[in-house]
Order: structure tokens, then sequence, then C-alpha cells
């Protein structure tokens, strides 16, 4: 019964692993898109600020 018990407990292993793997493929992606969310939000912010005149943001500029 031994070698069933190590067969199971190595199935489950491989599960976890798999789950684990699954996670941190999912944070990356989440990462990604992040990053790529942020660079439009800064081209739209330029964007915004060259049409109105204003500065938006307040980092003290503003771009015409």
């Amino acid at each position: 019964m031994g070698i069933f018990r190590d067969l199971i407990q190595e199935n489950k292993l491989q599960e976890q692993q798999a789950q684990a793997d699954s996670l941190e493929e999912g944070g990356m992606h989440l990462e990604e898109e992040l990053k790529q969310t942020r660079i439009l939000l800064e081209k739209t912010l330029v964007a915004l600020e060259e049409h109105i005149g204003e500065d938006i943001d307040g980092d003290g500029k503003k771009r015409r």
C-alpha cells in the first residue's frame, strides 16, 4: 500500500505545483496589464493637458 500512497502524494504535489505556476502566470499577466494601463493613462493625460492647456495632475507642467 505504500507505493499507492506515494503515487497519490506525488500526484497531489504535481497538482499544487501546477496551481502555483498558474497563479504566477496570472500575476505576471496582471503586472503587464497594469504597466500598459499606466502608459495609456500617461498618454491620455498628456493629450488632455495639451488640449485644454492646464496642469491637471499637479506636476507643475502645462503641456501645449
